[in-house]
């Protein structure tokens, strides 16, 4: 009797394990939505629903931009403080410039991407650990931001350039542009990690280094890609961000890369690379963007919401190390 059960124990604890491994991420949003939307009637008002779209889409394309890095087993601490450069630029640009909007966002998007690529060279051609290099360059860039600005904001953004006001108050089918915007570039990059020779050499190169620059992939060149796809789509997150408050200040984006990072773990993907999915970090990144609009609403300090965050990508990571065991 006990060998014919232990057989369908077994089938059942293996079936609950795959849905786990599919779904697990869906229904710990589900169940976090209905948890806040249960205690605060607003929670699931188009308005709040809109107000958690649209900041999940600033944070979600920095995720997105961690995830490439992530894979490859590093890490990129630069993306709030590329944020904050890029868009204190951008706005700069737009009001005390006059430049018009489509010359600012080829500049800013450029801009990203180079800042993207100096953190890939100094980790791959100088040989400085990621976490080194990208803790000294988000230093720089923050320096940066500082000087230009003396301090200063710069406001009053959408009231020059209608394009900025329409991607923050736009929708498409209720859905935000910014939200649109970020889905598009959700499913740009699902195809280029699963379809793409870049996508199949950035696992490689994470899964292990040494046997893909034996396999003759080009090792180097794949960290400054992935980089600079970071620092592009930080460049891309400046923009929404400017749209969104209509200002920005030198310490936009401060803690950004905690959430990003954050996003990314949840998501399922490995820090020590090679292995994660582009949707667990899109999941993920609706979870931190739930988490912090339900916090809020129920009035908790954002000093405990930082030790929630922190106590969330601790569990992850932990979990990650226990499944690679």
């Amino acid at each position: 009797m006990s060998s014919n059960t232990t057989p369908i124990k077994g089938n059942n604890n293996l079936l609950l394990k795959n849905i786990l491994e599919k779904y697990g991420l869906v229904m710990i949003l589900i169940v976090i939505s209905v948890f806040f939307g249960s205690i605060n009637g607003n929670f699931f008002s188009l308005y709040n629903l809109q107000n958690i779209f649209k900041q999940s889409s600033i944070n979600g394309l920095l995720a997105f931009g961690m995830t490439f890095v992530i894979l490859l087993g590093c890490i990129d601490l630069t993306v709030g403080s590329t944020l904050a450069l890029v868009g204190y630029i951008a706005g700069m640009l737009l009001v005390k410039f006059s430049l018009p909007i489509f010359i600012v966002i080829p500049i800013a998007l450029f801009l990203g991407t180079i800042l993207g690529a100096v953190n890939g060279i100094l980790v791959s051609k100088i040989k400085l650990q990621p976490f080194i290099a990208t803790l000294i360059t988000m230093t720089i860039y923050r320096g940066l931001t500082l000087i230009i600005s003396n301090g200063l904001p710069v406001r009053g953004i959408n009231k020059v350039s209608h394009v900025m006001k329409f991607m923050n108050r736009g929708q498409i089918f209720k859905l935000p542009i910014s939200m649109i915007i970020y889905l598009v570039i959700f499913a740009i990059i699902w195809f280029v990690l699963g379809k793409t020779l870049f996508g199949r050499h950035l696992y490689a190169t994470g899964g292990n280094e040494e046997a893909a620059r034996l396999s003759t992939i080009p090792v180097d060149k794949i960290k400054i890609i992935a980089y600079s796809i970071s620092g592009f789509l930080a460049g891309l997150a400046s923009i929404l961000y400017i749209a969104r408050y209509n200002s920005i200040y030198p310490n936009a984006g401060q803690g950004a890369e905690l959430d990003a990072i954050a996003a990314v773990v949840i998501g399922g993907t490995s820090m020590s690379g090679g292995r994660g999915k582009i949707f667990g970090t899109l999941i993920g990144a609706l979870i931190i963007g739930i988490l912090d609009n339900g916090l809020n609403l129920l009035g908790v300090s954002s000093f405990y919401q930082e030790v929630i965050k922190g106590l969330v990508i601790l569990f992850a990571v932990i979990a990650d190390r226990k499944k690679n065991k």
